[in-house]
């Protein structure tokens, strides 16, 4: 499980800061924030939902680093300038780097602490998970950005 720890913390450190890449590549701020038709999330919105979801299931859940998340907020929220963007995806590659190898083998093993999606499942599926919802939305940031 040390292994698994050890390339949880590279992939995410690497897609964070892809995702960082990404929101520093839009040629506005303005882009940012843009929508349109039925694209209803833009790509500010998805990096605050990005870096609250790790800060909140990584950081306060895993890590108890008083982290408080709004979600609704991370939907809503427009524009934020793109440097608070960044110090967000700064922020969240420190929790992961700090939480993560503080976490044991039998923690990996044991039921996440809460019931994420209505049912049990052990911690270590669940920070996996984590990783392919983070690729997830920073393909769609990608996509997002090079139609505008």
């Amino acid at each position: 499980m040390e292994l698994l720890i050890k390339h949880l913390v590279a992939l995410y450190e690497r897609d964070l800061s892809k995702l960082k890449q990404e929101i520093q590549s839009y040629e506005s701020e303005e882009k940012l924030w843009q929508v349109s038709g039925s694209i209803n999330n833009s790509a500010g919105n998805l990096c605050l939902h990005l870096t609250g979801n790790l800060r909140h299931f990584i950081g306060a859940i895993l890590g108890k680093t008083g982290f408080v998340r709004n979600r609704e907020a991370e939907f809503s929220s427009e524009n934020i300038p793109q440097s608070q963007l960044i110090k967000d995806i700064e922020s969240t590659i420190v929790v992961v780097k700090e939480v993560l190898p503080q976490l044991t083998e039998e923690q990996l093993a044991q039921e996440y602490p809460i019931q994420v999606f209505g049912y049990p499942m052990p911690t270590s599926y669940f920070l996996i998970h984590l990783a392919m919802h983070l690729d997830y939305h920073l393909g769609q940031i990608n996509y997002h950005r090079r139609l505008l």
